[in-house]
C-alpha cells in the first residue's frame, strides 16, 4: 500500500484529543513549512470554503503561486490540497506522505492534524508563495490554528457541530474567535449582536484590527441568476464601488466574495480594480448550488448541512427559475440537527425521496425509519440504495428539477454518478 494511503487510512488510538501538540511537534520536524508561506486563514459555520476558493482566485489571477487547503472534499481527497487552483498531483502528495506517515504514527495524529501537515509540506514543495486555508472545525484548537496569518476571516455563525463547540451561538463564536491572532486584521460576515460581541471581545484583547460586513464593507445592489451573481462591493477602500460577476449562485455568495474582496484589502496586496474582477470571475467550486443540465430537465448540487443553509437553500430555490416540478433527494448525517433541516426543504418541493449516501460513515449515518416518521404530512418516498433513489427521483421530477442536498458525502456520490470532472463527460442518464 502507499505511503499515502496508507496516511488517509490509518487511525489514531484515541478518538478525539483536541489541542495543537500534535500537529506543531510534526511540523517541526519538517522544519515548519507553514510559516514560511504568505496565509490566509477562513473559519465560519457556513460559506468558509467558498470564501477561501474566491480569495484563491484573485490571488493566483495577480500572479501568485498558490496553495488552496479545504475540507471536505466530495470524490477524490486531493480536492482539498490544490496547487495554482488544481488538485495536488499524486506524486506529490506521495513524496510528501512517505515523510508524515511516520510522523503522524508517533505522534498518533488524526485524519485531519495529518492531511493538514501534509498539505502544508506540500505547498512548501510546490513553491507556493501565498496559501489560503480553511479551518477544518471550530478553530481555536483546529489543526490549521497553527498559521500565523496576514489577515483571518470569520464569514458566519450558526449552531453546527453542538457537542464539540457548545450549544449557544455565543460559544460557538468564542471557539471560531480562537484564530485571532495579536495584531492580525480580522474579517467578519453578518452576525446577529451577541456572537459579534464575544468576537469584538477577543479581537480587543488582542489589538487586532476588525472589520464587520454591513459596517466596514458590503455587497450592494445584489442580483442572483442561474449564470450566477452580480454585485457591487463597497469599502473605505473602494468608495467608488467595484461592480463585480461571479459564476456562484446565491446572495450569500456576494457576501463570501465581499469578505474575500476586504480581506484582499487588508493585506493591502495591491490587488487592481481588473485583476480583481477578472480572479473573481474566474472562480470555480463544486457543489454549491452547481446546476448541471440533463437529457430531461436538470440537477442541481449543493452541499447544504445546517439549518442556516438549508434555509438559504430553500430561499434560493424559490428566487431562481428552475424548471418544475422539483424533487428533493435527500440524505443527512445522523448527527446533524436534521429535523430543523427538513422544515425550510420540504415547503419549497413537491416531492422527496430520502436515501443514504454511500460514502458517509456507518456510524453517522441517519435512520431513514425516524426520518419518515418526522415528516409524515410531506410527500416522501424512502430508497435506502442511492443509485434507486437518485433514479426514482428524476422519475418523479420528469422535465423539472431533482435538488440533491444534504451533506458533501450526498453531493460527491450524485456528482461521481452524474459527472466525471476528471475527464469531462457528463452522464445525462443513471
Amino acid at each position: 500500500m502507499s505511503a499515502l494511503n496508507q496516511l488517509l487510512e490509518r487511525r489514531p488510538a484515541h478518538h478525539i484529543q483536541w489541542g495543537l501538540d500534535r500537529t506543531l511537534a510534526m511540523l517541526r520536524s519538517l522544519e515548519d513549512p507553514h510559516l514560511g508561506i504568505d496565509a490566509v486563514h477562513v473559519a465560519g459555520t457556513n460559506g468558509k470554503g467558498s470564501t477561501a476558493a474566491l480569495l484563491e482566485s484573485v490571488l493566483r489571477a495577480g500572479g501568485r503561486v498558490t496553495g488552496l487547503y479545504t475540507s471536505p472534499h466530495l470524490s477524490e481527497f486531493a480536492e482539498r490540497i490544490r496547487i495554482d487552483g488544481e488538485p495536488a498531483d499524486r506524486r506529490l502528495l506521495e513524496r510528501c506522505a512517505e515523510d508524515v506517515l511516520v510522523l503522524a504514527e508517533r505522534e498518533d495524529a488524526s485524519f485531519f492534524e495529518s492531511a493538514t501537515v501534509l498539505a502544508f509540506l506540500a505547498f512548501r514543495r510546490a513553491r507556493c508563495d501565498a496559501m489560503v486555508v480553511e479551518v477544518g472545525l471550530g478553530g481555536r484548537l483546529d489543526a490549521t490554528n497553527v498559521l500565523r496569518p496576514r489577515v483571518s476571516a470569520i464569514t458566519s455563525l450558526d449552531l453546527d457541530h453542538a457537542d464539540y463547540l457548545g450549544d449557544t451561538v455565543e460559544l460557538v463564536a468564542a471557539e471560531k474567535a480562537g484564530i485571532l491572532k495579536a495584531g492580525v486584521p480580522t474579517v467578519l460576515g453578518r452576525m446577529t449582536p451577541g456572537p459579534l460581541a464575544v468576537v469584538r471581545d477577543r479581537a480587543r484583547e488582542l489589538r487586532a484590527p476588525l472589520d464587520v460586513y454591513g459596517t466596514d464593507f458590503e455587497a450592494r445592489e445584489v442580483s442572483t441568476a442561474l449564470d450566477g451573481t452580480r454585485f457591487s462591493y463597497s469599502s473605505s477602500g473602494w468608495a467608488d464601488g467595484v461592480r463585480v460577476n461571479i459564476p456562484l449562485i446565491g446572495p450569500q455568495q456576494a457576501r463570501n466574495a465581499a469578505i474575500a474582496i476586504r480581506c484582499l484589502e487588508r493585506w493591502d496586496t495591491g490587488t487592481t480594480r481588473t485583476g480583481l474582477v477578472e480572479g473573481l470571475a474566474a472562480v470555480r467550486w463544486a457543489g454549491r448550488f452547481e446546476v448541471f443540465e440533463a437529457s430531461r430537465g436538470c440537477w442541481v448540487l449543493d452541499i447544504a448541512h445546517n439549518p442556516e443553509a438549508t434555509r438559504n437553500l430553500a430561499a434560493l430555490i424559490e428566487q431562481l427559475p428552475l424548471p418544475r416540478p422539483l424533487v428533493l433527494l435527500l440524505s443527512i448525517l445522523g448527527d446533524k440537527p436534521w429535523r430543523e433541516m427538513l422544515g425550510p426543504l420540504l415547503e419549497v418541493v413537491s416531492a422527496s425521496v430520502f436515501t443514504i449516501a454511500p460514502s458517509s460513515p456507518g456510524p453517522r449515518r441517519w435512520r431513514l425509519d425516524d426520518a419518515l416518521q418526522a415528516v409524515q404530512a410531506a410527500v416522501v418516498e424512502v430508497e435506502p440504495d442511492f443509485g434507486r433513489a437518485m433514479a426514482r427521483a428524476r422519475e418523479l421530477a420528469g422535465d423539472g428539477t431533482v435538488l440533491v442536498t444534504g451533506s458533501a458525502h450526498t453531493v460527491g456520490d450524485a456528482r461521481s454518478m452524474l459527472f466525471d470532472e476528471w475527464n469531462g463527460r457528463e452522464l445525462d442518464e443513471i
